[in-house]
């Protein structure tokens, strides 16, 4: 499904050398990297949501991007961000929740309080979900990032309406899976780690992407 989402036609990478677009003309524009798992999110869910045709993509090489980016339209100078309403939005779990309360399309986060509550508990996980996972690339993954897979397998249990992890799609999945699925190929190429071993709620969360 996110990867149904992410597989569109893509504009070219912005030259260092390239024009800067002009800045607050009404075009909502999103700052974007294909290969950066930040800013997929956003671009996950600007897709799903139906917005190709809202919101331009604005592609960046983040090795050498261009120097107007960080000097004229986002200071912080990382992706993603957005142009809209005459500012620029930064942080990807931010932008998310924001193209969803702002924009049409599917709605991508649920009425029920109690999935909206383990939403935010999800959410508030994803920092620490990446730097368990990459800080085992130094040691034994299996060994040290086995609880942040433990802990997604267990969020899993939680809903039994669907295999997502409210059940249905939703941001929280959005939030996760650019991370998981680089993750999940290269623990097992690298190191022979499969993380769905074991965990067969991840493993189908996986495949249903």
């Amino acid at each position: 499904m996110a990867a149904t989402a992410a597989c569109q036609r893509r504009p070219p990478v912005l030259e260092p050398t390239a024009e800067q677009p002009p800045l607050f003309d009404g075009t909502i524009r999103l700052y974007t990297a294909y290969i950066c798992p930040f800013a997929q999110r956003v671009w996950i869910t600007r897709n799903y949501k139906g917005l190709q045709d809202n919101i331009k993509l604005i592609p960046l090489n983040l090795q050498s991007r261009p120097a107007w980016y960080g000097e004229k339209v986002y200071p912080v100078n990382k992706v993603p961000s957005l142009e809209h309403n005459g500012k620029i939005i930064g942080e990807s779990l931010d932008l998310i929740k924001y193209l969803d309360s702002n924009f049409e399309g599917p709605s991508l986060l649920p009425d029920d309080p109690a999935k909206k509550e383990f939403a935010e508990e999800l959410f508030a996980y994803t920092d620490t979900f990446n730097k368990i996972v990459y800080t085992s690339f130094k040691g034994d993954p299996a060994k040290d990032a086995g609880p942040a897979f433990d802990y997604l397998e267990n969020a899993l249990h939680k809903f039994d309406d669907g295999p997502f992890l409210l059940g249905q799609f939703s941001l929280v999945d959005i939030a996760y899976i650019p991370f998981v699925e680089r993750f999940h190929v290269f623990l097992s190429e690298v190191f022979k780690y499969d993380i769905t071993a074991g965990r067969p709620k991840l493993a189908a969360w996986i495949e249903a992407q």
